[in-house]
């Protein structure tokens, strides 16, 4: 079945800075920026460092162990934030994740941790050699695409300490990728025992989907442009420099930290800075879809969440669009810090660039950029339901007529051969046949396409309410869970609620009984412990059945 999905990189300017070379994030409460008179983000800095000396066993820091800064925010009202990541003896700690939290003072005020473990180990030699972890990989990418001949098989093993699934562990991760029978990426990281063998965990990181221009999807949209010589790139210096490049239908293998090939990006240009013609026939009208993506998914970030770009850096990204043959995908790679998109079968997909796709791919670059949840079991799911939410509400954001904002993921897209609407229905998830309406203690064994139905669920239900209603002319019914009645507090406040909740309290180990304590106090921080919001967000929880 195809599904959106993203893939996950190590690009060095999200994960592992080193504090000296951290770019900094400062955000507000409000879109606005924080009081002038209030700690600057070196100052933060600095204050969580003397925190990290004088609670090192309350972190459970040893001399075995070192940090690195992946982000700072600082709130209006001077409260600070810096989230960092762990390594042991200099291997990187899978899970050891954790967020400080300073007052305005810059006195310790607390720590959100991945793990509570104590992290120690007695050897970092592995009993299992890298290449028979490899070994392990390549067949597990085999196992995972049964009658495919693939091509050009690579597996990367990384010697890893795994604090994410149970006492901490020597483990190699590995990244395995190859090329399908059409030529094709296809991967899957698994996570390996480095002393037994044993397989701890595995999981798909490519599968299948899933001027002004004239686009596919959106009609006809303003775009900013960069003039080159007596024509124009569809390159936006007013948002990081971000453009879109054709990829010729071909495909690259440069996936996670393997890079054997890369597709070509070469960047559209147009005499008359009026691009596209809203049909597949001409090339530039799935550019056009993919850059106004980008502008919106920018824009909402930086307007809404104060937040400018998907690092919070400044900087831009880039789109390939006619990527592969027939490619049934879209995906954001950290790796190329770019998005790329497949132009479908023509039978179950058309060209995957419409808006809540590319607001769906882009979140996962901000996920990868904050919390970094881990993509397996229920972190996984939460993963994939922010890129969820996130890009509905981007949908929403843009206004556009042609594109109405719905609580339906990839509804443009789909063809009548997919055999439903949608690819994701947030008001009720379990109607793409799969998905999760309500949390078990099975949730976190489904594909994390399907355990994102849950925090899905909880998040309309938070914004609309329960029941049957029409928004924006689309009729939606949501159940509870256990039968209760909920009362929706609208979009804008499950965005600032989720968001507050991702950047400042979520860590790459929250599952959803975190996510529903992360949420509250994100509420919490945002509108107090006694009011409506905060009351809704745990009404909300238990009515999917998060208590």
């Amino acid at each position: 079945m195809s599904r959106i999905r993203h893939v996950r990189g190590s690009r060095p300017t999200t994960v592992g800075i080193a504090a000296t070379a951290v770019s900094l994030l400062v955000a507000a409460l409000a879109p606005t920026a924080g009081a002038a008179d209030g700690p600057t983000p070196a100052a933060a800095l600095d204050n969580a460092a003397a925190a990290l000396a004088d609670h090192a066993a309350d972190l459970g820091l040893t001399g075995a162990q070192d940090t690195k800064v992946r982000d700072v925010i600082v709130d209006a009202d001077g409260t600070q934030h810096v989230r960092y990541d762990r390594t042991y003896r200099e291997l990187p700690v899978l899970g050891g994740d954790f967020v400080v939290h300073l007052t305005p003072g810059g006195d310790f005020e607390g720590a959100d941790r991945a793990t509570r473990a104590s992290v120690a180990l007695p050897t970092v030699t592995p009993e299992l050699s890298a290449p028979k972890a490899a070994d392990l990989a390549a067949n597990a990418l085999r196992a995972a695409n049964p009658g495919e001949l693939l091509k050009r098989l690579t597996a990367k093993p990384e010697l890893v300490v795994d604090a994410l699934h149970g006492a901490p562990k020597l483990a190699w991760r590995t990244n395995a990728a190859a090329l399908d029978s059409l030529g094709n990426p296809v991967a899957r990281t698994v996570l390996t025992d480095a002393r037994t063998g044993t397989r701890i965990d595995a999981w798909d990181t490519i599968e299948s989907a899933s001027g002004d221009g004239r686009s596919l999807y959106g009609g006809t949209v303003p775009l900013e442009t960069t003039g080159s010589g007596s024509a124009y790139q569809l390159k936006d210096a007013t948002r990081g420099g971000t453009y879109t490049g054709d990829a010729a239908n071909k495909t690259d293998l440069c996936i996670l930290t393997i890079c054997l090939s890369r597709a070509p990006s070469t960047v559209f240009t147009d005499a008359d800075n009026h691009w596209g013609t809203g049909t597949d026939a001409d090339r530039a009208s799935a550019a056009v879809d993919a850059q106004y993506g980008t502008d919106v998914t920018w824009d909402y970030y930086r307007n809404v969440h104060g937040r400018t770009g998907i690092a919070g850096d400044g900087k831009g990204s880039y789109n390939r669009v006619h990527y592969g043959t027939r490619y049934n995908n879209a995906f954001w790679d950290d790796t190329c810090f770019c998005m790329t998109y497949g132009d479908g079968d023509g039978t179950t997909f058309g060209p995957l660039v419409s808006l809540d796709v590319a607001g769906h791919e882009m979140s996962h670059g901000v996920t990868s950029s904050t919390a970094a949840l881990a993509y397996s079991g229920e972190s996984g799911g939460l993963n994939e339901a922010t890129s969820d939410i996130f890009g509905t509400l981007v949908e929403w954001y843009a206004g556009n007529s042609a594109d109405a904002g719905d609580y339906l993921i990839g509804e443009k897209v789909v063809r009548s051969g997919f055999g439903r609407t949608a690819l994701r229905y947030l008001d009720r998830p379990s109607r793409d046949g799969a998905s999760a309406d309500c949390w078990s203690t099975s949730v976190g064994d489904l594909d994390v396409h399907y355990s994102s139905g849950v925090a899905n669920h909880f998040a309309y239900l938070l914004a609309e309410g329960s029941g049957a209603r029409t928004v924006g002319g689309v009729a939606y019914d949501s159940p509870t869970c256990d039968g209760s009645t909920v009362t929706g507090i609208g979009r804008d406040k499950l965005g600032a609620i989720w968001y507050r909740a991702l950047t400042v309290h979520m860590t790459s180990s929250t599952d959803y009984a975190g996510a529903r304590a992360a949420t509250l106090s994100a509420a919490g921080d945002l509108y107090g412990t006694g009011s409506k919001e905060y009351a809704a967000v745990g009404a909300a929880w238990s009515a999917v059945n998060v208590g």
